[in-house]
């Protein structure tokens, strides 16, 4: 089957954020034996584009989290780093370039959306697409919902004593729980993604950093957000924000309905709780939303997986959208 094995060597092309340039070369050898001349878009990292004045793009990114799981394909799901996140949708992409006679659409492949979104911060500086479809795993619903993200660190200080006699010291990282306990009570969404404190002396620790992620919906905004959040942090210590960008909703997309239509599937909405490249291009005056093959939860993790029928139904839906563009 065509679509495994192009699968499996995706995922075997490591492609680490700012270190995909041996899948660059790979997409680009591909895409010109299927008659598509791609664009490398240089700067900081590279990006490939193709038809560029195309009014309707699908956009994805090439690199991934660290490797966690090497490829293997039990018969219905291909498990693997990279497997979901992103090669599910760049395989559906090229399954479909492989299907059509005359592309239509316009293809970006970006880099560094794992960690810094460069790589479509320096896609906007250039091009600007009327029309997104960032592909990302939403189980093939439109996730026109995109959620707004506030990431801080908070360095709790605490007072150092010797370890036998805590009632002496101001604990850092009991302090740390409880200001967790203090956020959880505002009823808003958030993980807590790291925490550091303490050591292998046998002392009381003056100090914990811990770093949280909150989310919220579009009709939220940062501003808000902060209004609630940093007066919290900071009574147990100094906070620096990593990371603030409101979320967004787009109202209508027909032309993704109409397609996944034709493809014999039901139309479904979702909600993207994550960042995605997206973010950049709607703030750039893209009209973008998220759609793609595979499950969220699983992407970033050992576990991670994608069903092979999914990239098939994500192929078909791209086939048609270039039918009726």
């Amino acid at each position: 089957m065509m679509i495994v094995e192009l699968l499996g060597k995706l995922v075997t092309i490591e492609s680490l954020s700012r270190r995909e340039d041996r899948l660059v070369a790979f997409l680009v050898d591909f895409l010109k034996n299927e008659g598509l001349k791609a664009v490398i878009q240089e700067g900081e990292v590279k990006n490939l584009i193709v038809n560029p004045d195309a009014d309707l793009w699908m956009v994805t990114h090439m690199d991934t989290v660290r490797i966690k799981r090497n490829y293997f394909f039990d018969g219905k799901f291909a498990y693997g780093t990279g497997v979901c996140d992103p090669k599910g949708s760049i395989v559906s992409i090229l399954n479909a370039v492989k299907r059509i006679k005359k592309f239509n659409l316009g293809l970006a492949f970006l880099s560094d959306e794992e960690e810094s979104g460069k790589g479509s911060e320096i896609l906007i500086n250039e091009y600007i697409p009327k029309k997104t479809i960032v592909m990302e795993p939403t189980s093939l619903r439109i996730a026109n919902k995109n959620y707004g993200c506030f990431e801080i660190e908070v360095d709790v200080k605490g007072f150092s004593v010797h370890a036998s006699i805590p009632e002496e010291g101001d604990n850092a990282i009991e302090k740390t729980f409880g200001l967790i306990n203090e956020l959880a009570k505002t009823g808003i969404k958030f993980s807590v993604l790291e925490i550091k404190g303490g050591s292998d002396e046998y002392t009381i620790p003056d100090r914990c950093k811990v770093r949280f992620d909150f989310i919220f919906p579009p009709d939220k905004s940062v501003k808000e957000l902060k209004e609630i959040v940093l007066p919290i942090a900071e009574k147990y210590g100094e906070f620096r924000v990593l990371e603030e960008y409101d979320g967004f909703l787009t109202e209508d997309f027909s032309v993704l309905e109409e397609s996944i239509i034709k493809a014999g599937l039901e139309v479904k909405y979702a909600e993207m709780p994550s960042w995605t490249d997206a973010i950049h291009l709607r703030r750039a005056g893209s009209d973008v939303v998220v759609w793609g093959p595979g499950e969220l939860k699983y992407c970033h993790t050992f576990n991670e997986r994608i069903e092979v029928r999914e990239i098939e139904k994500a192929s078909e839906v791209i086939v048609n959208l270039n039918d009726i563009v």
